[in-house]
């Protein structure tokens, strides 16, 4: 048995989309008295709801609605909403809605009705149990309890004693005899703007009233579960037996509640909630909720492709190769390209120069044109709704699009709001947030880890999403001007916007599409600075600098060249790496002596001097380290067998420069080391003439040294080693005495 403990949590709703029943049909006309007849519908409960637009919460609500066969119907759809602010008092106009819809039933209480709210509800089992349970009351009217009181706390002592802590009338549902209800709101009038908890509240608290309808609270949440406060009480829960999938518990009162009501400021945990019950997802089935059949792209709609460049981002290009490499069909986007950076000037037009020619239309700004991110933002929205889009698609710089079909795949989603899972490889850090904290930032929600590691996949409502995200022309009107909300950055200002504009933000991990990248230690004040992201980017940092046959040495069957006994040879880096740390040590040029004083090391003296400049003296000694033990390491266990030593550690590394004006060679030593590296940075016979290294021992020299490869050789003792001359051009080799 899997068991979830809620807390405050997350949010998704799974929009397959459903229209409520509209008029119920008659099956007969039941006389009432008085030569009066009424319509008798073909259910045995008629479920109705208030609702004046289709928002994503009332599609949710329909979707469970239909899922559990409720005959729904809802009032006051396409209608101008009286009620007030519904984050306050009010609410009237729905008693009044309802009132007139129940006016058919006048006098006949054969007929039982349950209201609830719509926006923050959903069903989670059939009418049958509803009734059941209703039933058992022995009751004319049942309301849904909550544990705090509202708006009237000062009614409190009026409440009848309890044995739980659902001590207190809550108006978004309740079940009773039609004929009853319709008596009661008759009898009882309201204004629009009045407020619907507190009328009925004072209805219950009514002792006359109470007793003639037998009025009962749902103190156990055998029917109604209203989550505000109660979010402890609750637990998620799957019996392989049943058949409903993940299904809610009360472990107070030790009912299954069948009506869910995220009230107050529950809104998140009900999103949470509703990501798993309503068939919706469990650990047998999955995605249960998730859309099965294909959706027809035939014409392909409408998309602005908006990328974002707000900040110093490393590995830019392979940025734009992947946004170039998106296969949907580019006559059917509209691109517009944002870049804050001076820095990447060169990058971005090179994208526009190479690739805007191939879009339906572009858009540009630049660097120079000094415009605020949000502003910028908030331009392409409009210009998406001038040019009548489809759907708005937005990329950050941090979002690596790895699957080229991401664009389609997100609208096969059918969702008005979805975003692709981004995760910085290795990590936990996402563009979305599982939950918020009281102050409205990050909080991480129960299920976050196995949702960005990929141990649940499905489409989940969460509370805030960055970085890449598609929505629908739907929502667009709807963010105007959204992305510059006082005291919040643009994407903080989004998603508040959407949270209180009641649409729903999906972040989609059913498939694999891309990864973030990671710019907090992006320094642009170094030389080649992408060659300093091992450790924070490492998946990009390797694409680029990791020679491609690399992972060949590791093969279990893989046989490793020897050019002398015991030295060993591996393709490691490119020939970019290559030629980017030698401009690295070129530009910082403080190249020492080559002399036996060297005030670099702990003692001031070096037994075997060289031309060479240390990797800490450019800030480069973490990463170095790193790439010992990432890709050096695996290599060493490979071919010396039964040495390990995790991770390695080396004190001395650093670039040797060899030219027949300075050093052109080195004499004969012992590398102080267990095993020592020797990377070669350039290519005898183009770069240089010469040079190589010797074994003494054995007799036996390397000079055809290739880019990119290491020779791998022990250190002390065995391998007593010279460096040969450089009769030409300059020669550059990475050392590393490993293991001392």
């Amino acid at each position: 048995m899997w068991k979830l403990w809620v807390l405050f949590g997350l949010s998704f709703v799974l929009s397959i989309l459903a229209e409520d029943d509209g008029e119920n049909k008659i099956v007969e006309q039941v006389p009432v008295g008085n030569g009066k007849v009424i319509n008798q519908f073909p259910v045995d409960l008629i479920t109705y709801t208030v609702a004046t637009e289709e928002t994503d919460g009332y599609l949710r609500y329909i979707r469970s609605a239909h899922l559990y066969g409720y005959h729904v119907k809802t009032l006051g759809m396409g209608e101008k909403w009286e009620g007030g602010a519904m984050a306050g008092t009010g609410g009237g106009h729905k008693v009044n809605l309802l009132r007139k819809a129940l006016k058919p039933f006048k006098g006949n209480n054969n007929i039982i009705i349950m209201f609830t709210d719509s926006y923050d509800v959903m069903f989670l089992g059939p009418p049958d149990q509803v009734l059941a349970k209703f039933r058992k009351f022995d009751s004319r009217l049942v309301f849904s309890a909550e544990v705090l009181l509202w708006p009237d706390k000062s009614l409190a002592p009026e409440f009848p004693v309890t044995e739980t802590s659902y001590k207190y009338l809550n108006s978004g549902g309740f079940i009773g005899y039609a004929g009853d209800i319709l008596e009661i709101l008759e009898d009882h009038p309201i204004k629009n703007d009045d407020d619907d908890q507190l009328y009925y509240t004072k209805l219950f608290l009514n002792k006359n009233l109470r007793e003639k309808y037998r009025m009962r609270l749902d103190h156990k949440a055998s029917i109604f579960q209203n989550i505000n406060a109660a979010t402890q009480d609750l637990r998620l829960n799957v019996d392989k037996a049943k058949t409903d999938g993940t299904f809610l518990e009360n472990v107070v009162t030790e009912e299954t509640p069948l009506v869910l009501h995220g009230n107050g400021p529950s809104k998140l945990a009900l999103n949470f909630l509703s990501n798993y019950l309503a068939r919706s997802w469990d650990p047998i089935n999955g995605c249960t909720a998730c859309p099965r059949d294909p959706l027809d792209l035939s014409p392909p709609p409408l998309i602005m492709l908006a990328v974002f460049v707000p900040w110093n981002t490393p590995f830019l290009v392979e940025f734009f190769d992947k946004i170039k490499n998106l296969t949907y069909p580019k006559n059917r986007i509209m691109l517009f390209v944002y870049n804050k950076m001076e820095y990447h000037d060169e990058v971005v037009d090179n994208f526009i120069e190479e690739s805007a020619g191939q879009y339906l239309s572009h858009k540009q700004i630049a660097s120079k044109d000094n415009t605020p991110e949000s502003h910028a933002r908030n331009l392409a929205v409009q210009l998406c709704l001038v040019k009548k889009c489809d759907y708005f698609f937005t990329v950050d710089s941090l979002a690596h699009l790895d699957n080229p079909d991401t664009m389609q795949n997100l609208l096969q989603a059918r969702k008005r709001f979805v975003a692709p899972m981004l995760v910085r490889p290795n990590k936990a850090w996402s563009n979305f947030w599982g939950d918020l904290s009281p102050q409205g930032y990050y909080a991480r929600s129960l299920d976050y880890m196995e949702i960005v590691n990929n141990e649940r996949r499905g489409l989940w409502n969460v509370p805030y999403v960055s970085s890449c995200y598609l929505i629908h022309q739907e929502v667009i009107s709807k963010i105007k001007g959204a992305f510059t909300q006082e005291n919040y950055d643009p994407d903080m200002s989004l998603a508040k916007n959407l949270r209180d504009s009641g649409v729903f933000m999906f972040v989609d991990n059913r498939e694999d599409y891309g990864h973030l990248i990671d710019a907090d230690t992006f320094d642009i004040t170094l030389t080649n600075p992408e060659l300093y992201q091992n450790v924070e980017n490492q998946l990009d940092w390797a694409k680029r600098y990791i020679h491609p046959n690399y992972s060949q040495s590791l093969m279990e069957d893989a046989v490793i060249p020897q050019p002398c006994p015991d030295v060993y040879w591996f393709p490691i880096v490119t020939p970019r790496y290559c030629k980017e740390l030698i401009e690295v040590m070129e530009t910082f040029g403080k190249w020492s002596s080559g002399k036996n004083t060297d005030e670099r090391l702990a003692g001031g003296y070096e037994n075997v001097p060289t031309r060479d400049i240390h990797m800490n003296q450019v800030a480069m000694e973490r990463q170095w380290l790193a790439f010992l033990g990432d890709y050096v390491r695996p290599l060493q266990e490979k071919v010396f067998i039964g040495y390990f030593h995790d991770p390695p550690r080396s004190l001395m590394n650093f670039v040797v420069r060899y030219r027949p004006d300075e050093q052109p060679s080195l004499r004969p030593h012992h590398d102080s080391s267990t095993f020592t590296i020797n990377l070669a940075l350039n290519t005898p016979g183009i770069d240089f003439t010469g040079g190589g290294c010797h074994f003494i021992r054995y007799n036996c020299s390397v000079t055809n040294t290739k880019l990119g490869w290491l020779l791998m050789h022990p250190g002390r003792l065995t391998h007593y080693h010279e460096g040969l001359k450089v009769t030409n051009g300059t020669r550059y080799i990475m050392i590393s005495f490993v293991d001392p």
